[in-house]
């Protein structure tokens, strides 16, 4: 009758994990657990990789258990990136729409004003309707630049210099 040789490597690997106790390792290989204790000794074995398998464990279980215990799929960094990426592209699409929409408005409102005749009667009113034109035109402005990825410094400055131009413009009407 043969009796089946220990898998060391097996026992090794189940030992340096740290996530079974040596009697655990030794009755699932059938080796009495001194016997692992004296090779792990004599062999410099040490139970170094508990704290990184227990992390990993952590993470496997977080990224496939929903919060209803069912199991899915693992969901990688890349899918968490993919799905958010998705998300944000929606909503600067969307703010994109919905600035063009304000923009054919505020075009609207100056070629309007554009066409007005001016005289005592409505200045108060053109006056009124110009600083809120100008108001609209800046912050469809700075929404697009916002939307389309244009804000820097230069770009800031170039809002502020059109916005410092406007209001003067405004002050003569």
């Amino acid at each position: 009758m043969s009796t089946k040789q220990p898998d060391w490597e097996a026992i090794e690997r189940a030992y340096r994990a740290g996530s079974l106790s040596v009697r655990a390792i030794g009755e699932s290989q059938g080796v009495n657990h001194a016997t692992i204790l004296k090779r792990a000794k004599k062999e410099g074995w040490a139970r170094d990789l508990t704290e990184q398998v227990r992390i990993a464990t952590k993470q496997k279980v977080t990224t496939s258990v929903t919060s209803t215990g069912n199991q899915s799929p693992p969901v990688t960094d890349a899918d968490i990136i993919d799905e958010a990426s998705s998300q944000a592209a929606a909503v600067v699409l969307a703010h994109r729409t919905g600035l063009a929409n304000w923009r054919s408005i505020a075009d609207k409102l100056s070629v309007a004003l554009a066409g007005m005749d001016v005289d005592e009667d409505n200045l108060g009113d053109f006056s009124r309707a110009l600083n809120a034109g100008v108001d609209a035109q800046l912050k469809v402005i700075k929404g697009e630049r916002q939307a389309y990825g244009l804000d820097s410094e230069e770009g800031n400055k170039t809002v502020d210099d059109l916005a410092a131009l406007m209001d003067e413009l405004s002050k003569d009407a």
